[in-house]
């Protein structure tokens, strides 16, 4: 390669954007890019969703304790319920009372066993829910711990890139060197651009599981003591 061909192709200072730097760049160098990109958009888009169902998992959590405390009757609570489609506490409501419906309908189940039933459910309840509210959190995880060093592959690649240059020019002037070396760092910004808000927005909603599962155990508790309560009312009576 000739050093008056590779100065003269090297872009002014003003000309050198971000996009000229991608189309400049590397062919495995652009694959990391579009890579890093594509990982990027689908956090962010995991991110939307995560927040808008945390948001209204809290506000139906709310509202249904709120409901729950009211002194409404249970069997109009799980009427008004059961024909749709609960999530959180109220799923686990529905579950618990189906349960105590079907143990005192006739279908020959044993009343002494039907605490130990209804704690299973619950247990079912609350396990299906944590896997809705964490489902593609591990997709997070995955970009936030490995993004960097894609990042870092394509800058190793670029960089090993501008050094065969320099050594086919036999030129170590900057204006060699300096555009294969920004367009590999460009490959380690965009992979920190992916990263740094995955694993913040995995973080966040990992905490924001963990309370929204400590809500759903201790409402199971209080709920299964009212049932054994009630059970145990019955069998005296």
């Amino acid at each position: 390669m000739n050093p008056a061909d590779v100065a003269q192709g090297a872009l002014p200072i003003g000309e050198v954007s971000l996009w000229h730097m991608f189309w400049q760049a590397h062919f495995i160098v652009k694959l990391v890019m579009l890579g890093l990109t594509a990982a990027s958009v689908w956090s962010w888009a995991i991110i939307i969703d995560k927040e808008l169902l945390f948001s209204r998992t809290r506000r139906q959590m709310n509202d249904f304790e709120d409901t729950f405390w009211s002194g409404q009757s249970l069997e109009e609570l799980y009427r008004s319920l059961a024909a749709g489609m609960p999530t959180g506490m109220a799923a686990l409501f529905v579950a618990a009372m189906r349960e105590w419906k079907r143990s005192f309908e006739g279908t020959g189940r044993s009343i002494a066993s039907l605490p130990q039933r209804i704690d299973k459910v619950l247990d079912v309840s609350i396990q299906r829910e944590m896997e809705r509210l964490e489902s593609k959190l591990l997709v997070l995880a995955t970009i936030g711990s490995s993004a960097p060093f894609i990042g870092l592959f394509g800058t190793v690649w670029g960089i090993m890139t501008s050094f065969r240059s320099i050594a086919a020019s036999k030129n170590t002037s900057l204006a060699v060197v300096a555009p294969g070396i920004a367009e590999a760092l460009f490959a380690t910004a965009i992979g920190l651009v992916a990263a740094v808000p995955a694993v913040i927005a995995y973080n966040k909603y990992q905490a924001e599981a963990a309370k929204a599962q400590a809500r759903l155990e201790g409402f199971a508790d209080e709920f299964s003591s009212i049932l054994s309560r009630q059970i145990d009312e019955r069998m005296a009576a």
